[in-house]
């Protein structure tokens, strides 16, 4: 599956993809918005694990896993997770590609597919201080329906690192 937007092409991640996922998740460690996410590791064994657990359930309907490219490098990914009534979207991209764009391009593209295939509704979490993905969630037409208190990492004396994250849904219209 290859969609292509002006600048971007999105497609199925493969095992092959797992350096670039890889990088991704380097990246992302150093980001102040780390916090805010499921920690993956990033020892090689485990990338390369997950990243060919990803290829394989792109060949079902309850998961999908999108690399976006610019020419021939990942420098991004969007997954889609089925839920009971609807699709959870999630991504993430290289801190490199971060305020260009990229992301509203590529999301957009994975909204017009996911209309395609008759999705009406797709959700979205998002840490509420994690402002450029809650701008982005908006810009994209999601509306904020419900707060959670969540934590994905502890502290130093192993006490939940609690943050207010936001629930956030869109409806696809045909």
């Amino acid at each position: 599956m290859i969609l292509k937007t002006e600048r971007l092409i999105i497609r199925h991640i493969t095992k092959e993809d797992w350096k670039s996922i890889k990088k991704i998740w380097v990246d992302f460690k150093s980001s102040k918005y780390v916090r805010y996410s499921t920690p993956h590791s990033t020892n090689d064994e485990d990338v390369y694990a997950e990243i060919h657990k990803w290829e394989r359930e792109n060949k079902g309907t309850e998961n999908k896993f999108f690399g976006v490219c610019q020419n021939d490098s990942i420098i991004g990914y969007i997954v889609l997770h089925k839920q009971e009534n609807a699709y959870e979207i999630g991504y993430s991209f290289h801190s490199d590609f971060h305020g260009k764009g990229y992301a509203k391009e590529s999301v957009l593209a994975i909204l017009d597919y996911a209309r395609e295939l008759g999705i009406k509704r797709i959700t979205a979490g998002a840490a509420i201080n994690n402002i450029p993905s809650v701008a982005l969630l908006k810009v994209l037409g999601f509306k904020q329906v419900g707060k959670e208190r969540v934590s994905f990492y502890k502290d130093e004396f192993g006490n939940d690192m609690v943050f207010e994250g936001g629930i956030f849904e869109l409806e696809i219209k045909d």
